[in-house]
């Protein structure tokens, strides 16, 4: 006989507890003030990216209109008032709430401590304030352009700027003032980080050449700011006062005026391409797997650039009266500001020479850079020179050069940073085939938009004219067509940059197997960086044998075509072997 026994009642297993989502800067808190009020010098960062995503926007805006209006020979979209007042808009936003901080306010703000083994910047609630200062002044700076506009030029000239202007030169003049005292903050935080914050081992020997960018950067904020400040100011004691400073009818001195604003204006374009050489150094070594050529040529011929660049500042006045001698004085300095960027070109060309490069996005972007800021250097030349400087000062010819070096050398390096540390800033991958397109599309509708007006330049059109003679018209046609290629490819990132945030896969901590101590923080970072303070073992870049600086194995390099998830390829992570020196301890 059987005995059935009945089953007893089973009972579901618990579910498992949900995985505790490690703590980041982005999920740390997810307010509205934990954002406004924040010290992380990373929230700060992304403060000023989304900041200056917006002001390149409207610069961008204000730039399409002159070109559209450029397409007729007597104007086709805006009036000659309107026409003056949207050059002058493009010009103050572009340079004084994009170029001149983009670099150092959101990379040098993100990264920096990170790449010296710090947890913050030396003064974070300095830091903060800065980006507040700066959206004050940035506030006065776009509503003078959009309320009423302002129709002097971005350079402000006197007199017609603190006598006879009818429109907004007093608040637009006034928010650029203010955003100089933002420049200053963030430069005197970068600097005295770099030398009071390093990690035990990093000396100024094994610092990463993107640091070595941003405080030579600095050296120059911290000096040439205050004079374009006192210098607005003055410009604006004329305005309201009278006060005879540089109108010539009431005892004062247009030419006074031209020198305080280049002494600063021209080390400014030192502001805007100095941090993107710094980047561009950072890239090239990582994409070709190689050792940077000649680290101290390139990292002393910063500090070179922020020096010489303070004495050029009077080839943008050869055709306004300066004495004979002086100009042929200047016409030689500014060759010789050439030396220390033809330096970094050519150690960025022998670093390239047989080295293991993969073309990522931030790659392209660099290469491109490296292209564009040639041919800009290269035609610099011929304006640095008293003899042709005369016949092509103030033509088309200056207009492209200028781009060719701010646009092609500072924009594409910016997008080669935000394309290299956006996987580092978000945690997320972006789209490697369109993130390329957009590379490309920028690279040809650079050369589309702004190889004609060379050719227009010479051949004596006169910038911020909005009527021209009807021979110029097919040089302004593809000018403009190639604007709206260049517009699509800055429109990309937009897209797929945002896209990344919502779908993009995640990334590793070190998806591109670089070296830098950045790189060995999560992805996203943690809130303080680094559990522990790093020691630093060896230098920036040794992509030779394979360590990062803490002497740890790399993991294994994207390959072709493998930006998309290079994460699950890892090295040995062991210490590094004795070929490596004591480690020096920073005092």
């Amino acid at each position: 006989m059987s005995i059935v026994i009945a089953d007893e009642p089973r009972t579901a297993p618990p579910p498992p507890e949900p995985a505790v989502p490690v703590r980041n800067y982005l999920n740390n808190n997810y307010s509205v003030w934990s954002w406004l009020l924040t010290t992380d010098h990373k929230r700060i960062g992304i403060l000023y990216l989304v900041s200056l995503t917006l002001f390149f926007t409207v610069g961008g805006i204000a730039a399409g209109m002159v070109r559209l209006n450029l397409l007729s020979p007597s104007g086709a979209i805006l009036t000659e008032d309107q026409y003056n007042r949207m050059f002058t808009a493009h010009g103050v936003v572009m340079l004084f709430l994009f170029l001149i901080p983009s670099i150092p306010a959101v990379m040098g703000n993100f990264f920096i401590p990170m790449m010296i083994g710090a947890k913050d910047l030396a003064f974070p609630k300095l830091n903060l304030a800065s980006w507040y200062v700066f959206m004050i002044g940035a506030g006065f700076a776009v509503w003078a352009v959009l309320a009423g506009g302002i129709d002097t030029g971005w350079t402000l000239y006197p007199p017609y700027s603190s006598r006879y202007s009818h429109t907004n030169v007093t608040p637009g003049v006034f928010g650029v003032f203010i955003t100089g005292f933002s420049s200053i903050m963030t430069g005197l935080n970068i600097m005295v980080t770099i030398h009071k914050m390093r990690c035990p081992g990093m000396t100024w020997g094994r610092m990463p050449l993107f640091c070595w960018a941003l405080y030579a950067t600095s050296f120059i904020q911290l000096l040439g700011t205050p004079v374009v400040a006192i210098t607005l100011t003055l410009l604006m004691v004329e305005r309201v006062a009278g006060v005879g400073i540089f109108d010539p009818t009431i005892g004062g001195d247009p030419l006074l005026f031209q020198h305080l604003f280049w002494f600063y204006s021209h080390p400014a374009v030192y502001i805007m391409i100095v941090p993107g050489m710094g980047v561009v150094s950072e890239i090239i070594t990582c994409f070709s797997r190689k050792n940077i050529f000649g680290y101290k040529a390139v990292a002393w011929s910063s500090v070179g650039i922020a020096v010489v660049g303070f004495l050029v500042w009077s080839h943008h006045m050869f055709v306004a009266g300066i004495s004979y001698y002086s100009a042929i004085l200047f016409s030689f300095l500014t060759m010789l500001v050439a030396v220390p960027s033809a330096i970094k070109v050519f150690n960025w060309t022998a670093t390239l020479y047989r080295g293991s490069i993969t073309f990522q996005a931030p790659m392209l972007f660099t290469l491109a850079f490296l292209v564009l800021f040639t041919v800009g250097g290269v035609t610099g030349v011929f304006l640095a020179t008293l003899g042709t400087d005369i016949h092509l000062h103030d033509t088309y010819f200056v207009v492209a050069h200028f781009h060719f070096v701010m646009v092609g050398g500072m924009v594409l390096a910016y997008m080669a940073a935000l394309h290299f540390w956006w996987p580092k800033m978000t945690g997320r991958m972006y789209s490697d085939f369109w993130s390329r397109a957009s590379a490309t599309i920028i690279f040809v509708g650079f050369f589309l938009t702004f190889v004609p007006q060379f050719v227009l330049g010479y051949h004596g059109m006169p910038r911020r004219y909005p009527n021209y003679p009807q021979e110029f018209q097919v040089y302004n046609v593809l000018s403009t067509a190639g604007a709206s290629v260049l517009g699509f490819g800055y429109l990309l990132p937009g897209v797929y940059l945002t896209l990344s945030l919502f779908f993009g896969k995640k990334a590793s901590a070190n998806p591109w197997s670089a070296t830098g101590l950045e790189w060995q923080t999560p992805s996203p970072p943690t809130l303080h960086n680094f559990d522990a303070t790093p020691v630093v073992v060896c230098g920036p870049y040794e992509y030779a044998i394979a360590v990062d600086q803490m002497g740890r194995g790399l993991p294994e390099p994207p390959g072709p075509g493998s930006a998309g998830d290079p994460a699950s390829h890892f090295g040995p992570t062991g210490p590094c072997g004795p070929i490596y020196k004591e480690t020096e301890v920073v005092g």
